[in-house]
């Protein structure tokens, strides 16, 4: 007997709530039935409120597993956007089942493997992509237009303070205030606008409270009441709006980078201008001259903040924790003699930045020390650049002695573009029907990994060539430049410092034991007219640049391996480190 498997799936948390996927699962159960089809009951899978714009989806993934290592006959689905809603999803997902022996259907839409009818899920599903594009603009409209009007059902929800009350028949919308909570509301601004109490302090005092958050936690952040003390709808106007999408990558913070870790969606969002708001009257709490001096108050802390009128720190945004990946911030301590020491301390060390307490065991390093290790290596660098020159006549050599990269790129170049023509060929004859879809998913296959290993092929050639002009470019330069800083760096002051620890040095990490340096050299660009520009064209990653790593063994900024004779210090070797 035919084993059947079925797929439902809703997006939205109403279609959840309206009990919808039922109707489709009674469907799809009545036609497996009609069609004497065997479905085990644990091969039902649902979706409830998860879009088909993606794949990640819980019952998506156990049927495609269950495809995987089982192998089912059919699997059955109401109609081709509940499968997925862009064409190319619906496309990989009835290819992987095609590649397992399992046959797709739809109760509503094509049920063969001729072309006719393939030719139709095409459609349908180049017609639900745009569907799903068309209801979120007008999802979007919709929003814009009744937070206009006043409506309080486009905002995410209630803040601290006050609650959401549904729309009713009678009227719309509205917020109520939580008494108890906006007493504390209340209670919060006037200690930070009148005692002058800080975040921190703030902070305390509502987790010794005991009042939980708006999402139920016990332990209030930071950040929590620093949004609350930024939130215009204490003084009587919500805002909607404030932040947009955009189509950039976004950034990673430097544990994230250290990891390896990528962006899944070039997409992130970003603040909105002010005067692009929509407000929406709302109960105030607070009056808006309170309002007022708690912000005006917060650009004073932004502006006059003591890390921005402190003695520059030498490795400021340089050092890192070889251990969690933080970075390393500095602070300082007084001594009962009222003498001040500072220390560089990871931040993954604060017990209170995390719920449940600290992250990392390293211990603060002496400022002083750690500034004076670096500072007499990048001296001795210097002084005596034999370690970078070694390393750049090494590579100079294989560059030079190695064949030329530029008839194997022409074959390349070549062979990709027959096989580029080979797909397009092969496409267009499934198109006129000359080959079968079978034939078709036979030998696609073979064709699309031929293009990407040649494309993988020219890419590293590229850099291949790249890298040997940056040789040649630093091999002319090197002398001039360490020249250049030489004469300068045993006068210089903490910013010159830092301007040549930036030049020459890519990031610090730093260990129990030892600290790892990761070099890179800039290159000056040289012109017919200036012969020697100044300093200030080599900074930045902008600038062509050779990273010249200590600890070579070493593959990436987790392992603690030893780094060999004279290749790594301890902070304040010699010192007691404190």
């Amino acid at each position: 007997m035919t084993s059947v498997a079925i797929y439902a799936r809703v997006s939205s948390a109403r279609q959840k709530k309206d009990q919808t996927i039922g109707s489709q699962t009674a469907a799809l159960r009545a036609h497996a039935a009609g069609r004497h089809l065997e479905l085990p009951e644990e091969w039902v899978f649902e979706d409830e409120g998860h879009s088909g714009a993606t794949l990640v989806r819980p019952a998506l993934e156990r049927l495609r597993d269950l495809v995987a290592q089982v192998g089912v006959d059919v699997v059955l689905c109401y109609a081709p956007d509940r499968l997925a809603r862009k064409f190319a999803y619906q496309a990989l997902l009835i290819e992987e089942f095609a590649r397992a022996g399992t046959r797709v259907e739809f109760v509503r839409g094509p049920r063969g493997d001729t072309p006719e009818d393939q030719l139709m899920v095409q459609f349908q599903g180049m017609f639900a992509e745009y569907e799903k594009a068309q209801l979120m603009e007008r999802y979007r409209r919709g929003k814009t237009y009744r937070a206009r009007s006043g409506s309080v059902n486009v905002l995410g929800g209630a803040p601290f303070g006050y609650r959401y009350l549904r729309k009713t028949p009678e009227c719309g919308a509205t917020y109520e205030i939580v008494e108890s909570e906006a007493a504390l509301v209340v209670e919060l601004f006037r200690r930070y606008t009148d005692d002058a109490a800080s975040i921190a302090d703030l902070t305390r005092w509502l987790t010794s409270s005991n009042t939980p958050t708006r999402t139920g936690k016990t332990r209030w952040d930071r950040s929590v009441v620093w949004g609350m003390l930024r939130n215009p709808s204490y003084a009587g106007q919500a805002a909607f709006g404030k932040t947009q999408t955009l189509h950039e990558a976004p950034g990673l913070n430097r544990r994230a980078r250290l990891e390896g870790r990528t962006t899944p969606r070039a997409v992130k969002a970003a603040d909105r201008p002010r005067e692009e708001w929509i407000t929406i009257p709302v109960p105030a709490l607070i009056t808006p001259a309170t309002f007022e001096r708690a912000a005006q108050r917060l650009a004073d802390n932004k502006r006059f903040a003591s890390r921005n009128s402190k003695v520059p720190s030498l490795l400021q945004g340089l050092s890192a924790c070889v251990s969690c990946g933080y970075g390393y911030y500095r602070t300082s301590t007084t001594t009962s003699s009222g003498k001040k020491i500072y220390y560089y301390r990871c931040l993954g060390s604060d017990d209170y930045r995390y719920e449940g307490g600290r992250v990392c065991t390293n211990k603060p390093v002496r400022a002083d020390y750690l500034d004076t290790v670096v500072w007499d290596h990048i001296i001795a660098m210097i002084a005596d650049p034999h370690l970078i020159r070694s390393e750049i006549d090494k590579r100079l050599e294989r560059a030079r002695s190695s064949d030329p990269a530029t008839r194997q790129r022409s074959r390349l170049e070549l062979a990709l573009a027959k096989a580029t023509t080979a797909i397009t060929r092969m496409i267009e004859a499934f198109q006129e029907q000359l080959v079968t879809i079978d034939e078709l998913r036979a030998r696609m296959p073979g064709l699309r990994a031929r293009e990407t290993n040649l494309r993988s092929q020219l890419d590293a050639l590229e850099a291949q060539l790249a890298d040997r002009d940056a040789y040649l470019k630093l091999a002319d330069d090197l002398e001039g430049f360490l020249t250049q800083l030489r004469d300068n760096a045993d006068t210089a002051e903490i910013p010159e410092r830092q301007r040549v620890l930036r030049l020459l040095v890519k990031d610090i990490l730093v260990g129990p034991e030892k600290i790892t340096i990761r070099h890179r050299i800039p290159v000056r660009e040289r012109t017919a007219d200036d012969q020697h520009q100044d300093q200030d064209t080599t900074e930045g990653d902008s600038c062509p640049s050779y990273p010249l790593r200590w600890g070579r063994a070493v593959a990436v900024a987790q392992q603690r391996r030893s780094l060999g004779p004279g290749r790594a210090h301890r902070p304040g070797a010699g010192r007691r480190r404190n």
